[in-house]
C-alpha cells in the first residue's frame, strides 16, 4: 500500500465523518471560514515542521511509496492528515455541543414541569 493510498482512506473515512456530524448538528455546523483558516495554519506547519524533521533525519519515507510531490521536503501525502483532521474535528465539536445543548434543553424542561407540579 502507498502513502497515497492510506491517506486516502484516512481522509475519506474523516470527511464522511464531518458531512455525517455536520448534517446532525444542523442549522449550526462548523463555519466554512475558520475551516479554512484552519487548514492554511496546519499546512504551512505540517510543511515547516516536516521539512525540519527530514532534514535532521528524524524519519524518512521510502521514495517508492510516495508520489514524489513535495513542498518543502514534506511529501504531499503528509498533508491529508492535518486536512482530514480540519474537517473531521469542528464538526465532532459543533455536534457534541448541539447534543449537549439539547440535553440541557431537556433537563431544564424536566424541572419547569416538576416545579409546575409543586406549585
Amino acid at each position: 500500500m502507498t502513502y497515497l493510498q492510506l491517506a486516502g482512506i484516512f481522509l475519506a473515512a474523516a470527511t464522511t465523518g464531518g458531512v455525517a456530524l455536520s448534517l446532525l448538528a444542523r442549522p449550526r455546523g462548523p463555519r466554512v471560514a475558520a475551516v479554512a483558516i484552519t487548514i492554511a495554519a496546519l499546512f504551512l506547519l505540517t510543511a515547516l515542521f516536516d521539512t525540519i524533521m527530514i532534514a535532521t533525519g528524524l524519519f524518512h519515507y521510502s521514495p517508492g511509496h510516495l508520489l514524489g510531490v513535495h513542498i518543502g521536503l514534506a511529501p504531499i501525502e503528509d498533508f491529508a492528515y492535518p486536512l482530514a483532521g480540519a474537517l473531521l474535528l469542528p464538526a465532532l465539536w459543533v455536534a457534541l455541543r448541539a447534543r449537549r445543548r439539547a440535553r440541557d434543553v431537556r433537563s431544564d424542561s424536566a424541572a419547569d414541569a416538576v416545579n409546575e407540579e409543586q406549585a
